[in-house]
């Protein structure tokens, strides 16, 4: 490997080993796959550049124009056309994917879900990052520089990560700093020559660095990692920080998430069996209780999430619930238990809760509006142990029924929607609820809608909760309890009922001991509906998932729409899977429809990394098979060259050993002069003798004294070869006089025609007659052996023939 080579590699290397620090930010890994790749794609454009005649400034345009195309068919797939060219579509698609990001940037605390637009940003900056460190270490040979890049990367990233960061980040970086830098004192004492060393050992090879520099080097790091041990504490934010907002009191930082349910996405397509809290309660409806996070009460056309909180201390008892008319109710008494496996997690309680009580109630805050608890710390929840006092509501469907209308400023706040959303939306709420006459038999119409057979649950389909989203689930009628949720929630405010979605979990599984387990299979979203006197009432959309409220059990109104069922118990029945004859499927897997083939689940989980996109790894093996091909032809001249004039370790014209050359060395050389004035402009005349053919060079190229006389040289001994008497050596270094002609056919032409040497040499068309005469051989031989196979066969039968012939008498 060269030594522009290895700095090439080792810039990449660099960038990646500083882009590790950046892996806290998000709660997955994957996003980094992309960003390696972009890396590896835009240092192999770096070095096809740098063998190019262009300038240096090409090279740092070339990759940028590339590695926008790659985050255009990362992450505007939806407006290219054939997943590589970009559409009129495509900058349209990615403007509102980096918006997201930005917007997420401001809503999400650290590590924040993966969604497109944050991936994006962090793709985005590793590979800008790759191509000024490729620039600067590589191009323009300054790799001491290429560390401002470097410590900008791991500084913005480790500072994100806050206390999520750590010092191996550093020690990473770090070390592919060093392993850039010395790959470049092996690149200068390699332009220097042999360096005498001044000792017994005589001379320093020219691929070495003195091991002096090496120990500086890992001595520089080593006082780095441990001096501020020893150092007083200053929070500068590079090798770790404890500037997290969190703590005690009023002054704690309230970790919020305002769109909570891209993360429930996340963990809804990969669902897992790990336990994530355990709760018991004294009630019958322990088994179907929800519970409840959070709710989203804002809709702006894009995704559901939670309006800008006021948030308050939180009190032991907590306000009355919205709308509740009587709160002289029973109430119920659950005891929870966090398990280390949650973190970044809103408070999970039944709704509505009446009080909490908490080990240290510091650490939390209470949005009032929608009684959501939020952690001041991410890390506040994990092995928290708590107990919630909740009320026990148990309104009948007929009490519903009879519900007055919504206050004003209720149904104002929680019926807006935006001015972007789809007809159809519009048009099927209308559809649906087109018999009922009231709000809540509007709800259950949309609920025995949604559950009915032409709904399938399916968590491989493309999550979110715009208005786009929406309209796509309407149209194909698949997907998971955030579509289910979100569209009713959209639906319902269209009729002006007024609506909300809920985050959190599903009931959990009964244990022996009277607890219940909640695992991560259990994530759900729902929609909250408000029925006056009553408050927050919810319902539940989702085929074959969670446990449909008692008072929408038995409760079908008969409706216009063409999709009505019976009731919603009848409807959710007949969307659940057909059990299996296993005694270890309980009611409850039959209703979350676990009872199938246990890899049901892992089949359908969908995974965020693009890269493992089947789509996007055949576009881009049809890109890179596309560029290979259009590279051949140059691979091909390269090859022929070096062969030709040295190299793999074999004797060639002017290389190491004895002077002597070989009548094929001479002939090889002169071929290669051949070839070069003709991939130039200057195409072979086989009518000429070689000494007639170098003066035709000469003065069709214009050549300079050294390049003439070494034109000569070789054509004298090409001729030598050709015509003299056997016997007679040639001594000449006919490589250095190739090398020297075709420097000086170079510097004559101009640079479209260096261009067009480079990449599609004209005396390339060679491989193409080798390969057609090949072909032709091949085409031969097999003709005459099927010719030959064909006269074994039918020879003897002809010859029995012949012989009857001759046998029977004429008549």
């Amino acid at each position: 490997m060269t030594t522009r080579a290895k700095l090439t590699v080792y810039s990449a290397l660099a960038t990646v080993l500083a882009s590790l620090c950046m892996l806290p930010l998000l709660t997955t890994r994957s996003w980094l796959t992309h960003a390696f790749l972009v890396v590896a794609v835009v240092a192999a454009v770096g070095a096809g550049m740098r063998r190019s005649p262009l300038y240096r400034w090409s090279v740092p345009v070339a990759q940028l124009l590339v590695l926008f195309l790659l985050i255009l068919i990362g992450f505007a797939g939806s407006g290219m056309i054939a997943g590589v060219l970009p559409g009129s579509s495509s900058l349209q698609v990615l403007s509102r994917v980096f918006s997201g990001g930005l917007d997420d940037i401001r809503q999400y605390a650290i590590p924040a879900p993966p969604t497109a637009g944050l991936r994006l940003i962090l793709v985005s900056a590793v590979g800008l990052i790759a191509v000024l460190v490729d620039t600067v270490a590589v191009t323009y040979r300054r790799a001491a520089l290429a560390g401002l890049p470097l410590l900008a990367l791991y500084s913005i990233g480790n500072g994100l990560a806050g206390e999520h960061g750590s010092w191996v980040w550093f020690c990473f970086a770090a070390a592919g700093y060093l392993v850039l830098l010395f790959a470049e004192g092996q690149d200068r004492v390699s332009r220097w020559g042999r360096v005498f060393r001044g000792g017994s050992n005589g001379m320093l090879s020219s691929n070495q660095v003195s091991l002096g520099g090496q120990q500086v080097g890992v001595l520089a790091l080593a006082l780095a990692m441990l001096l501020p041990v020893f150092l007083p504490r200053w929070d500068l934010g590079l090798l770790g920080s404890d500037s997290g907002g969190g703590g005690k009191g009023g002054g704690g930082s309230v970790t919020t998430s305002l769109d909570p349910l891209v993360s429930l996405e996340a963990s809804i397509t990969k669902p897992s069996d790990t336990e994530l809290l355990s709760y018991k309660m004294e009630s019958d409806l322990a088994g179907q209780t929800y519970l409840r996070t959070g709710s989203l009460d804002q809709f702006d056309g894009t995704n559901w999430k939670l309006s800008s909180p006021v948030v308050t201390a939180l009190p032991t008892t907590l306000p009355a619930p919205e709308g509740l008319r009587d709160t002289n109710v029973p109430r119920i008494v659950g005891d929870f238990t966090v398990s280390e496996n949650l973190e970044n997690s809103w408070l999970p309680m039944p709704y509505p809760a009446a009080s909490v009580s908490l080990p240290d109630r510091g650490q939390w805050r209470l949005d009032p509006m929608t009684r959501t608890v939020l952690p001041a710390d991410a890390k506040a929840i994990r092995g928290l142990h708590y107990q919630v006092s909740t009320l026990d509501l148990r309104p009948t469907a007929s009490e519903l029924r009879a519900a007055t209308p919504a206050p004003q400023d209720i149904r104002d706040h929680y019926t807006a929607i935006p001015s972007d959303l789809p007809p159809v939306v519009a048009e099927r709420a209308r559809a649906v609820t087109a018999g009922a006459r009231n709000d809540y038999d509007r709800a259950t119409a949309l609920v025995n809608w949604f559950t009915g057979s032409e709904f399938t649950y399916d968590t491989s389909v493309q999550g979110g909760t715009g208005s786009n989203a929406i309209a796509v689930f309407l149209q194909d009628r698949r997907g998971f309890c955030v579509h289910f949720a979100s569209t009713m929630a959209a639906m319902a405010r269209v009729l002006k009922i007024p609506a909300r979605v809920a985050v959190g979990f599903t009931p959990g599984d009964a244990k022996a001991d009277g607890t219940y387990s909640v695992t991560g299979k259990m994530y759900h979203a729902w929609p909250e509906l408000y029925f006056s006197g009553y408050g927050w009432m919810r319902f539940e959309p989702t085929p074959s998932r969670g446990v449909p409220a008692r008072y929408s059990e038995g409760s079908g109104v008969p409706t216009t729409a063409p999709t009505q069922q019976p009731t919603a118990a009848a409807t959710s029945a007949a969307a659940v899977p057909a059990p299996t004859n296993s005694s270890d499927c309980t009611a409850k897997q039959r209703q979350l429809g676990d009872c199938g083939p246990k890899s049901k689940a892992v089949s359908q989980a969908a995974d965020d990394s693009w890269l493992l996109s089947g789509q996007v790894l055949g576009t881009l093996a049809v890109v890179v098979a596309l560029i290979l091909l259009l590279l051949v032809p140059m691979f091909w001249r390269t090859a022929v060259r070096r062969r030709r004039l040295g190299g793999g370790g074999r004797r060639r014209p002017g290389g190491d050993g004895p002077t002597e050359l070989t009548d094929a060395q001479v002939l090889a050389a002169w071929d290669e002069l051949v070839d070069s004035a003709w991939d130039l402009g200057i195409p072979p005349d086989e009518s000429r003798t070689p000494r007639s053919a170098a003066r035709r060079i000469t003065e069709a190229a214009e050549l300079d004294a050294d390049a003439a006389a070494a034109t000569g040289r070789l054509a004298l001994a090409t001729e030598r070869v050709l015509y003299a008497p056997p016997g007679q050596v040639t001594t000449a270094p006919l490589a250095a006089d190739v090398r020297t002609a075709r420097r000086a056919l170079w510097a004559g032409a101009g640079r479209a025609g260096r261009v067009r040497a480079l990449l599609l040499p004209p005396s390339s068309a060679q491989l193409w007659w080798r390969l057609s005469d090949a072909v032709r051989a091949a085409r031969t031989a097999v003709g005459g052996t099927v010719t030959r196979i064909s006269g074994a066969v039918t020879g003897p039968v002809r010859r029995v023939l012949a012989r009857r012939r001759k046998s029977t008498p004429e008549s």
